[in-house]
């Protein structure tokens, strides 16, 4: 309980620190960049428009409001990929400020991450344009899309600390990650739906060791179905969350002090 303690006063006493980290990444992210924060915007908008011809028109596939259905799951996965992405490079990046001034090292995962779901968060105005474009039905439910949020975030903690220190240590554990980035999109419900047309292995293989299968399903069932998330992926959701971000401080937390030999 001491320590848990001790972490938060920590936490608190660099608040301003993991502002200003946050503010920086979102101004570098958006640097000469002329039309600036309004690609949170237009960038999943335009993947949306892409994927809606080439899934709806190309491959002949049929899903009532499929760009609703899209951005719903699509904005969630972005997220945790740009987030986890990011902050496996945090200690590498912030190595020569790391040996100049002591800063707890897992603050810049922390900011690392923070900054992608503040960009989420913007990007979330093209869910709406999209919803009110289509005419699709605002359900009551979407009230609860802050706790999906901040399950998804809580995990992506997690993992970007798992990561950040194995990256100090295995440098090639960034090409290894792109790539089971990309297996792990195709294993995710996102542009298509999880039906029959799928062995029963997949659907298994899915639900139940898939940890995006909990927010995406969360995430559908309270903007594009209008339902409260059933308590197996609602409070699997939290379990996941926690459970990731448990190893991953407890692996950071026990190679932090080699980091100094390694960056």
């Amino acid at each position: 309980m001491d320590l848990l303690k001790y972490r938060f006063k920590t936490l608190f006493k660099y608040k301003d620190l993991i502002r200003e980290l946050v503010s920086r990444d979102l101004k570098l992210k958006y640097r000469r960049s002329f039309l600036g924060y309004v690609w949170s915007i237009l960038d999943p908008l335009l993947t949306m428009v892409v994927l809606t011809i080439v899934f709806t028109r190309l491959l002949g596939r049929k899903i009532e409001n499929y760009p609703v259905y899209l951005l719903s799951g699509r904005m969630l996965y972005d997220f945790m990929k740009d987030s986890t992405n990011n902050a496996m490079k945090s200690v590498v990046g912030n190595a020569a400020l790391l040996r100049k001034v002591y800063v707890p090292k897992y603050i810049f995962t922390l900011a690392k991450v923070t900054s992608c779901m503040v960009d989420m968060v913007l990007s979330l105005a093209a869910l709406l344009i999209v919803m009110l474009v289509t005419r699709a039905q605002f359900h009551p439910t979407i009230l609860l899309l802050p706790l999906v949020i901040l399950q998804l975030y809580i995990f992506c903690c997690g993992l970007g600390f798992f990561l950040a220190q194995l990256n100090v240590f295995f440098r090639d554990i960034q090409y290894i990650y792109s790539v089971m980035l990309t297996a792990w999109m195709y294993a995710t419900p996102i542009i298509y739906q999880l039906d029959e047309r799928f062995p029963r292995w997949f659907h298994i293989a899915v639900k139940g060791f898939n940890p995006m299968y909990y927010y995406i399903a969360q995430s559908r069932d309270i903007i594009y179905y209008g339902n409260i998330p059933g308590p197996r992926i609602f409070w699997g959701g939290w379990l996941i969350a926690f459970v990731m971000l448990v190893i991953g401080v407890w692996s950071f937390q026990r190679s932090k002090d080699k980091f100094i030999l390694y960056i």
